[in-house]
């Protein structure tokens, strides 16, 4: 669509789609199935932490909020995806690439926000065990949070209300969902207010989580040189799966900027589009599993549930 603008785009094209006639049922059953599988261990690791008052401690608050955010995130992305490896013609409404770019950036913002107020929970509670309790008290902990989402919602709704006004030549999007800086690259008019404002955003975006997450971890390393054998294992032990967590959502981060910012012609199909699903799909697949087969009150947590239920349903059956 040549030569139209915002008020008579109607729909954008996603191009990324091949065409794999009937393996397309063999696609949908697995995104299907990756979909309740990050929906149902996420889901349930929320109702064990909100159930269990011996969990009710800022550091699983903070990770029911990250699991919150990747049923966010994922309900944002999943839905779009099943519908469209069924479609013959993928096309998608204006109106809904914009609400899904919404969602999409702000997922990542409070998860990049969320890890690293996570890093800072650590710091105190490694650096500072005694004082840990009236330095991180349940209100800080609530506001914390509740500043994360504001944060992440305000500073997007900034961006996206610069490029939901920019006239468009065109509405084909290379991608397998919408993208903001593709969409600003279908502009006609000049694009510098939305760049500047796109890099500093980009910029503030990377820092505010960064700064803490390094300050965090440098005060946890000089602790875990300079004391003792316990407080290296517990450093191990509460650390090991915010970092793996954070390392792979650096990791699909850096993906998506190179994908979208930069020619990817040379790079074959199939690949970019494994690189498009790695930010989106790993991430909330990985947390779950990582903080429910690391962190030992979780694990055991379960293991009481299971534990339980197969006692009463044995009990029921006598």
């Amino acid at each position: 669509m040549v030569n139209s603008t915002l008020s008579t785009l109607s729909y954008f094209i996603l191009e990324a789609y091949m065409i794999v006639g009937s393996l397309k049922y063999l696609y949908f059953m697995i995104t299907a199935m990756l979909f309740f599988v990050i929906m149902f261990a996420n889901t349930s690791l929320i109702v064990i932490i909100c159930m269990n008052r011996s969990l009710h401690e800022p550091m699983y608050i903070f990770l029911c909020s990250l699991f919150v955010n990747e049923l966010y995130g994922s309900t944002g992305l999943f839905p779009f995806l099943l519908i469209q490896i069924l479609s013959d013609i993928h096309t998608v409404p204006a109106s809904f690439c914009y609400l899904q770019i919404f969602c999409f950036y702000t997922y990542a913002n409070v998860e990049f926000c969320n890890l690293a107020v996570m890093s800072y929970d650590r710091y105190l509670a490694i650096c500072y065990p005694l004082q840990y309790n009236t330095r991180m008290t349940f209100n800080k902990v609530f506001i914390l949070i509740i500043l994360v989402w504001l944060y992440s919602f305000i500073k997007f709704l900034i961006t996206l209300s610069l490029n939901i006004r920019l006239p468009l030549c065109g509405n084909i999007i290379n991608s397998l969902y919408c993208h903001n800086y593709l969409i600003v690259k279908l502009a006609c008019s000049d694009t510098k207010v939305n760049n500047i404002y796109g890099l500093f955003a980009t910029v503030v975006s990377i820092l505010v989580p960064l700064l803490p997450i390094l300050f965090s971890y440098m005060k946890i390393l000089k602790i875990c040189f300079s004391g003792s054998r316990q407080t290296r294992q517990k450093a191990v032990s509460t650390c090991t799966p915010h970092l793996v967590s954070l390392i792979n959502f650096s990791f699909g981060c850096f993906f998506e900027i190179v994908q979208t910012r930069f020619n990817k012609d040379s790079i074959p199909k199939i690949v970019r589009i494994i690189l498009s699903l790695y930010f989106s799909v790993l991430q909330p697949l990985l947390n779950p599993i990582m903080y429910g087969m690391q962190m030992s009150k979780i694990r055991n947590t379960c293991k009481n549930l299971c534990c339980f239920k197969m006692f009463t349903g044995h009990r029921d059956s006598m």
